[in-house]
């Protein structure tokens, strides 16, 4: 059964164009008397619950059943956009056209059939669209076969076969160079960055993989060119060689720019490219560097409201980015005000991941403003539910920063608790950086040095061991999301975050 939020969900998340185009192409009204009614309701009510759409839709409409008139709009809803997309998305036009030609066939309309058929074979091949360019060439010799293969010499059936078989080659060495690439980001993604050359060199087998993929392949294609730099990029970031990834992903960007007519809708694997290239900017500390692709993220504009709150988040986070690393938690703030409506009411349009990167940097801000209850909050919501999170790498450095918090608020019986249970974690996970244990160790030190001298020993004692973290290629993958040792050095020698921050920018 239909579940009205699903209703709900899919109405509100309608851009204008979609709203346009129900109001336009619905079915009349007097077809189902009840369904622009229950549209109507959800429309006027942003925060509308499920129980309380019943309740008013049945308040108009005794007589009506709620639950099929949920069932129809959906449908109609759907139909709608499925139709707008038709129109404006060459990926849905060519299957559109597939569903056609075999309605043009079972109505023995055969030379408009093949003829549509052709079209989708051409267009296909242009798009690189393989896989409907795959299903119209069978469907093409499926019907030839029925029809006894009217004017088809065998030279030219051979042909067409020949051409399917290429076409079979191409998609097989595509899914090849993804799966490659998939299991890459599932390793990062769930294992983290690279900590030590033994994680290296568990790396190995996809890496020679994958140069023996592109190596061997005498195909050259946009996809599979987009998927090869894609696998480096990523892999050199996770490894921490920014340099190289950098440049990696200025030729995936080169080669996505120069084929816009091929990108997906919505653009996934351009905001991916932009995403790295801000990424490694901001590792490699080329602020200003930065600008010119967070104006590209500004250009784009797509109806997927998913994919739109992605591209703000990121905006944010990259305009953020330069401010909290240098030290300007106020500045941070202010922007973070400037993104409250279009981002942050807007937060379970989300992913998981990306919503606990953002709790991170805002809880990060407060804490900078000295707001301890304010950033506390702001990482609560991801402790508490951990179950959920805890699978990220982000999660780790999330629970160090709620450690900052939890000393600058003197909770140091919770830190002796919540430092047992992440070197638990780190025991199970496994190798910590160093930067970590050091976090550990700090919170845990409740004799500070009184008079002045002796902290700012005690600083220069230590102060080598930090700086070497901070040019360690593993240790610089924590380091960059955050830099802990700004903080502890901030609190031996009792100067502000904000000032330690700034002469390190």
């Amino acid at each position: 059964m239909l579940k009205s939020s699903a209703l709900i969900s899919l109405i509100q998340s309608m851009s204008k164009p979609e709203k346009k185009a129900f109001k336009m192409n619905a079915p009349r009204a007097e077809l189902m008397p009840h369904y622009l009614s229950l549209y109507t309701i959800i429309g006027q009510n942003k925060t509308i619950t499920p129980e309380l759409l019943r309740t008013k839709f049945m308040k108009q409409h005794s007589g009506a059943s709620f639950d099929t008139t949920v069932k129809y709009l959906y449908q109609v809803v759907l139909d709608t956009m499925l139709a707008l997309r038709t129109e404006q998305d060459s990926y849905y036009s060519l299957f559109d056209k597939i569903l056609k030609a075999r309605i043009l066939f079972e109505k023995s309309l055969f030379e408009e059939c093949f003829d549509l058929l052709q079209k989708v074979i051409d267009s296909a091949r242009k798009l690189e669209n393989y896989y409907a360019l795959l299903i119209a060439s069978r469907l093409e010799l499926e019907y030839l076969l029925t029809l006894n293969f009217p004017h088809i010499d065998e030279k030219l059936l051979l042909h067409k076969q020949f051409r399917i078989n290429e076409v079979m080659r191409i998609t097989q060495k595509i899914n090849q160079q993804s799966a490659l690439y998939e299991l890459l980001k599932h390793r990062v993604l769930h294992k983290g960055n690279i900590r030590s050359e033994q994680q290296k060199n568990e790396l190995n087998d996809l890496v020679v993989s994958e140069m023996s993929l592109v190596a061997s392949s005498n195909v050259e294609n946009f996809e599979i060119k987009k998927l090869h730099q894609l696998f480096q990029a990523n892999y050199l970031i996770s490894v921490g060689d920014y340099k190289s990834a950098l440049h990696s992903f200025y030729e995936l960007n080169n080669l996505l720019e120069s084929n816009k007519h091929l990108w997906s809708n919505p653009p996934i694997y351009y905001l991916l490219t932009l995403e790295g290239i801000l990424d490694t900017l901001r590792s490699l500390k080329n602020y200003e560097g930065m600008r010119h692709f967070i104006n590209q993220l500004k250009k784009l504009d797509n109806p997927s409201l998913n994919f739109s709150a992605n591209v703000t988040c990121l905006i944010f986070l990259y305009e953020v980015f330069p401010l909290l690393d240098k030290g300007d938690f106020f500045a941070s703030e202010a922007l973070m005000q400037r993104f409250s409506e279009d981002l942050f009411k807007k937060t379970h349009l989300l992913s998981l991941a990306r919503n606990a990167e953002l709790s991170l940097y805002t809880a990060l801000i407060h804490f900078g403003l000295r707001d301890y209850g304010k950033a506390q909050k702001a990482l609560n919501k991801i402790i508490f539910i951990g179950k959920n999170y805890s699978y990220l790498p982000l999660y780790r450095t999330i629970r160090l920063a709620n450690l900052m918090i939890l000393y600058e608020k003197k909770d140091f019986d919770l830190i002796k608790s919540e430092t047992r249970s992440i070197k638990r974690d780190m025991n199970v996970v496994g190798k910590e950086y160093k930067i970590e244990r050091s976090v550990l160790s700090f919170v845990n030190r409740q004799n500070l040095p009184i008079s002045g001298m002796k902290r700012k020993a005690l600083w220069e004692k230590i102060a080598s061991d930090f700086d070497k973290m901070r040019h360690d290629v593993f240790e610089q993958q924590i380091i960059r999301l955050f830099d802990f040792s700004a903080w502890i050095e901030s609190k031996i020698r009792k100067i502000p975050l904000s000032e330690v921050l700034a002469n390190r920018g």
